[in-house]
């Protein structure tokens, strides 16, 4: 029959087709190439890594992650130097990464979100290049874009199998949801899966497929999937922030969007949470069924679809086990890359189809400007994440705040770091009353009608100076130690040396 088939090789220019006999045709013997290798080293020798090389790594094992210390360790042994870590979060477990940038192995970093001892170690000038502080939608924007340009993604996969098959809900460090190193797949020049549970082929509930993937190098264990619970996940009861929850409930429903089809975004600290857990119980007593809620999910919000109160979740990572369950069962709770949730150069970003976002603040200033990146005396202890990137994408982005923290006004003149600019944010909530941005005269009458009294940003900034027992402290001519870059690309503001 072969002698029979016929294979266009290509068309003259007079149109006609001119016929190719194929070469022998036989069944393929090749049934793919096993990629693992028995460890980290293994994979950094046969990727051909060398000195200033560019690493990506996610974290959604987040204060649990052992995978990017393992592999910056292994890299040192190797006697490679001048390495940029390109994270998408940076927790106090990843402290091990800190005598590296003293002894020249890591000398730049960029990530979305800079806390522990690394963060202390880049504030007093350990590393030599300034850190980039970006936005969960800038990151993906950036990589995309070629902006940054990855040599190696390590992504830590609780599950793999030897083709490079990689799953977020297999194995004992399942972590549920891999929305960040999604686009880190696709554009990196190298990709290894690191896993310490290899399955047989193929692994179930693949998120990351084996076109993507080039090594499978395996390690004793991912790290302690316990530490995927780093913060508060459960509504506040402290009198304050359930004032705050009140008041911006109040603000929701007041504005016009708490209807059928409501989506809404909240932080994972316990006012935001309680801001939830409230708006949850006015949607009850108003009979809405909401259409999604989105951004980094917790059992809360598992209860939230549970109860009916949200159609779907849209989780671009897990913050609690609760979250991690939930997505390996229920179809309804859909995961979605770093891209997806937040590129603003996209095809379309979910957090453009937001109706509210209720955020935090370190400090806000009386444009409205939002720090959540540095503390009152400089020093990094935190960043964007998708606090600028759902601020600029909903309809009503609520910034909550009590007036002091520490003895320091939250209220401030201007802010330290400027990481979410204030035209995105459209009203300030704080336990003292409201503030509407005066770029919303429509949102300012809506709440005059509806009996909440806003009162003018500079009445609650003179309270939080009135109340505050200590000032900030900002260095003005120090060495830049980091830039906080917004969404798009932009420098917000830069970060000097404590």
């Amino acid at each position: 029959m072969l002698d029979r088939l016929h294979f266009p090789s290509r068309i003259d220019g007079l149109g006609s087709i001119r016929i190719a006999q194929p070469a022998a045709i036989t069944k393929t013997a090749r049934r793919g190439h096993e990629l693992v290798v028995p460890d980290l080293a293994a994979a950094i020798r046969a990727l051909g890594l060398e000195d200033g090389a560019v690493l990506s790594f996610h974290h959604h094992l987040r204060n649990g992650d052992a995978v990017l210390c393992a592999v910056v360790d292994a890299c040192a042994r190797l006697g490679l130097r001048n390495l940029h870590v390109a994270a998408s979060s940076i927790f106090p477990v990843h402290a091990p990464l800190v005598p590296h940038m003293e002894t020249g192995v890591v000398t730049g970093l960029c990530t979305n979100f800079l806390s522990g001892p690394v963060a202390q170690a880049v504030s007093r000038g350990a590393l030599q290049k300034p850190v980039v502080l970006r936005t969960h939608g800038g990151r993906a924007r950036a990589i995309a874009a070629g902006e940054l340009v990855i040599d190696a993604a390590f992504i830590a996969a609780p599950s793999a199998d030897a083709l490079g098959n990689i799953s977020g809900t297999e194995g004992p460090r399942a972590c549920g949801v891999l929305g960040y190193p999604q686009c880190d797949a696709i554009h990196a020049r190298k990709v290894v899966a690191v896993t310490d549970t290899l399955a047989d082929y193929p692994v179930r509930n693949i998120q990351i497929g084996q076109d993507r993937v080039d090594l499978v190098a395996l390690v004793d264990s991912l790290g302690d999937r316990e530490g995927i619970l780093s913060g508060t996940t459960r509504p506040s009861e402290k009198p304050a922030d359930l004032e705050i929850a009140r008041l911006a409930t109040e603000v929701i429903d007041a504005s016009g969007l708490l209807v059928d089809g409501f989506s809404l975004q909240n932080g994972a600290g316990g006012a935001s949470l309680a801001t939830a857990k409230a708006v949850g119980e006015r949607m009850t007593e108003k009979g809405v069924t909401g259409g999604f809620a989105s951004g980094g999910i917790t059992g809360f919000h598992v209860d939230m679809l549970e109860a009916g109160l949200f159609r779907i979740l849209m989780n671009v990572q897990c913050f609690d086990l609760r979250a991690v369950e939930s997505f390996g069962r229920d179809d309804r709770h859909q995961g979605m890359s770093a891209s997806m949730y937040a590129n603003p150069h996209d095809r379309g970003a979910v957090v453009d189809r937001l109706d509210a976002v209720v955020l935090g603040a370190t400090e806000i200033d009386l444009d409205f400007n939002v720090n959540v990146t540095t503390q009152s005396d400089g020093t990094i202890a935190g960043g964007s994440g998708g606090h600028a990137d759902t601020a600029a994408g909903a309809k009503l982005a609520i910034v909550t705040s009590k007036l002091t923290a520490a003895g320091f006004p939250k209220l401030v003149d201007r802010v330290g770091t400027l990481t979410t600019p204030g035209p995105t944010v459209d009203v300030l909530v704080t336990d003292h009353g409201i503030a509407v941005n005066p770029a919303r005269p429509d949102l300012h009458d809506r709440l005059v009608h509806a009996g909440l009294a806003p009162k003018a940003m500079a009445e609650l900034h003179a309270l939080a100076q009135s109340q505050a027992e200590r000032a900030p402290t900002r260095s003005e001519d120090a060495d830049i130690v980091a830039v906080s870059e917004y969404r798009d690309g932009a420098i917000t503001d830069v970060i000097r040396r404590t």
